[in-house]
């Protein structure tokens, strides 16, 4: 079964739905996040942080996380999230460090 809605990797035409998917510290990053150009930074590092979440990685055409779509898969998983925004905000944090690591700074 083919879903349009299903890519290789975390969309970044998604980033902007996850935006009422928790409360204000997660509203607040996905704001700030949204408009980057794909190159940039912060954007870089949501969504490998996504990917991480979501397990992009191990996600086949056949699996059911493809057949409902990024987009759902992306919603379920960070409603999932125990704990606080704050945890996920870390997250981004610890993402962000690891993409500067292979996209430093222009």
């Amino acid at each position: 079964m083919y879903n349009d809605d299903t890519e290789l990797l975390f969309p970044s035409r998604v980033i902007r739905e996850l935006r009422e998917a928790r409360e204000s510290g997660w509203t607040e990053l996905v704001d700030r996040v949204k408009e980057t150009p794909p190159d940039d930074p912060e954007h870089l590092a949501f969504v490998l942080m996504m990917v991480k979440l979501n397990g992009c990685t191990s996600c086949n055409a056949d699996s059911f996380r493809a057949m409902r779509g990024c987009t759902q898969c992306a919603l379920q998983n960070v409603k999932r999230q125990k704990g606080p925004d704050s945890e996920l905000v870390k997250l981004f944090d610890k993402a962000r460090k690891e993409a500067d690591k292979f996209a430093p700074q222009k």
